[in-house]
């Protein structure tokens, strides 16, 4: 399976949402993306639904990882949103829960980054 990504911005956050598979073979296309929107768009902040990606390894953490401290070193702040119980365990093992905020939905996230 591939991934997709679909991306907005809403004031001064950027949303990502990827369904299917975040991996060795897709982490460069995310980091692609990501880093044109981050240097192109006025975005502040970042919100991340996982809520339809399936899987992901170490590549992909290291792509999510990269976008934080790009995000954090402009004093924005990183939110991901609607993690199933795989991605969930993944990020409970890395270390990610220290330094990310974690919410159950985009809603909640958007409230977090005071958009909604």
């Amino acid at each position: 399976m591939s991934l997709r990504i679909d991306m907005e911005t809403v004031n001064d956050v950027l949303i990502v949402r990827l369904e299917g598979e975040l991996d060795h073979h897709t982490a460069d296309m995310l980091r692609t993306k990501m880093d044109r929107q981050l240097n192109e768009e006025s975005v502040q902040h970042v919100l991340l639904s996982l809520a339809n990606l399936h899987f992901m390894d170490s590549s992909g953490l290291g792509v999510i990882l990269g976008r934080y401290k790009q995000v954090a070193a402009r004093g924005g702040e990183m939110v991901v949103c609607s993690i199933n119980s795989v991605i969930y365990r993944l990020f409970e093992l890395s270390g990610l829960f220290k330094i990310l905020k974690i919410k159950e939905s985009e809603q909640e996230a958007l409230l977090v980054l005071g958009v909604a």
